[in-house]
């Protein structure tokens, strides 16, 4: 049994694009930042919590965690929540280089062992006016999106670049690296 501790829509799309049968539970995990926890370490740590806390209710399964942080300068950004808050974190991120940390983890409650991964994408937001990331922000609406923005969908249209090994993790589900764990537990992709 394969099982997505997530109630994000977005991870589950991802996930079905393996063709794979899962479930999907709800981690019930607060989320809250550690003090002085680096972004990286925060993302795994959520990765793994996520995925631990769906196994102590399951058997015999591979539970999938996953997290994603986004930082510019440093900060946090979170998911705005409103639209005055998206406004604002377009409006930090024009003209620079956002780093989104994408972890994912893997905990197989037939042996109990986890297996963890990471994604680093670079983005470079291009220099928006308010002009556009307000029409922007009326046609998406991304406000339950870390950063403020779809990358799949006209949220592309923000960055001057994005380097990834893995483009799947932007959206919030670093696909290649769940493979790689997945087969790690011994389940075929494809």
């Amino acid at each position: 049994m394969l099982i997505l501790a997530s109630t994000s829509r977005y991870r589950a799309e991802l996930l079905s694009r393996l063709g794979l049968s899962f479930d999907t539970d709800d981690p019930g995990i607060d989320e809250p930042a550690l003090p002085g926890e680096t972004p990286e370490a925060r993302a795994k740590r959520l990765a793994l919590e996520k995925a631990s806390a769906s196994a102590a209710r399951s058997s015999n399964a591979l539970i999938i965690g996953s997290d994603q942080v986004a930082a510019v300068g440093g900060k946090l950004l979170r998911k705005p929540g409103t639209m005055s808050n998206a406004i604002e974190q377009l409006k930090q991120m024009r003209g620079q280089q956002v780093l989104f940390y994408t972890a994912v983890a893997v905990v197989d409650t037939r042996d109990g062992s986890h297996h963890e991964a990471m994604d680093i994408t670079t983005a470079v937001m291009r220099e928006l006016d308010d002009g556009e990331i307000e029409r922007y922000l009326q046609t998406d609406q991304p406000l339950d999106c870390a950063g403020s923005f779809k990358v799949e969908s006209l949220g592309i249209s923000l960055f001057d670049s994005v380097s990834t090994d893995d483009p799947s993790a932007l959206v919030g589900l670093p696909l290649i690296k769940l493979c790689q764990l997945l087969r790690e537990c011994g389940l075929s992709v494809p």
